[in-house]
């Protein structure tokens, strides 16, 4: 059974009411939001993953909130030899970002060859509907991107949004087939962890909190 199969019953809807309630507790949740983590390259394994985790992945991402329900996330899947096209492509984007001063070939090859240190690498695009606020498309997309990362951490993958100027550059959108209005904003490689997972930490939510009215118990 699919990931998506797994999230929907007979109706067609997504699992509701009081049996979800029972299945997804509030410590559950919580801990599976502050179990996420980015992974560096080097700390990922280039071998290949299952489809079906990145299935269950792209699931959690299209059940993102969206104004309109225009769900404006759209995703283009690099796998295999696949990667070698958006490295040359990368490897060119670097090329026209650089200037010639600071253009060396080892940083072409670094750019080219990084795409295969990640066995998955996930294009990231946006496409608002124009009758839309676009800055309601944007949050609603970044929901997204952000249930893939937490899908792929309760999964045991690691990952990180890359952004770079090159992972952005119209070249490279070009090559992962994205245009007529939608804009990439990156990549998400995906991998096994090779590391620990690491330990986070954030500074206490009260330090950016003001109650406006009484706080009650």
């Amino acid at each position: 059974m699919t990931g998506a199969e797994e999230a929907r019953d007979q109706s067609g809807r997504p699992p509701g009411g009081e049996d979800a309630r029972e299945r997804i507790t509030p410590g559950g949740l919580l801990e599976a939001i502050r179990h996420r983590r980015s992974f560096k390259l080097p700390e990922l394994s280039p071998e290949p993953i299952d489809p079906s985790l990145i299935d269950r992945m792209l699931e959690a991402a299209n059940w993102a909130p969206s104004h309109g329900k225009t769900e404006p996330w759209r995703f283009v899947v690099f796998t295999g030899d696949a990667r070698g096209t958006l490295g040359e492509a990368l490897g060119e984007a670097y090329r026209a970002v650089t200037p010639a001063e600071k253009f060396t070939e080892p940083a072409l090859v670094a750019t080219r060859d990084r795409v295969w240190k990640a066995p998955v690498w996930i294009a990231l695009g946006v496409e608002p509907d124009p009758a839309r606020v676009e800055w309601e498309e944007l949050i609603a997309f970044g929901c997204a991107v952000m249930n893939l990362q937490l899908m792929a951490c309760a999964l045991g993958l690691g990952c990180k949004w890359t952004s770079a100027s090159t992972a952005v550059h119209p070249l490279v959108a070009e090559t992962v087939g994205f245009g007529g209005g939608i804009a990439l904003k990156g990549f998400l490689y995906v991998g096994r962890p090779v590391v620990e997972w690491p330990a986070g930490e954030r500074s206490p939510i009260g330090e950016k909190v003001c109650w406006a009215g009484e706080r009650r118990p």
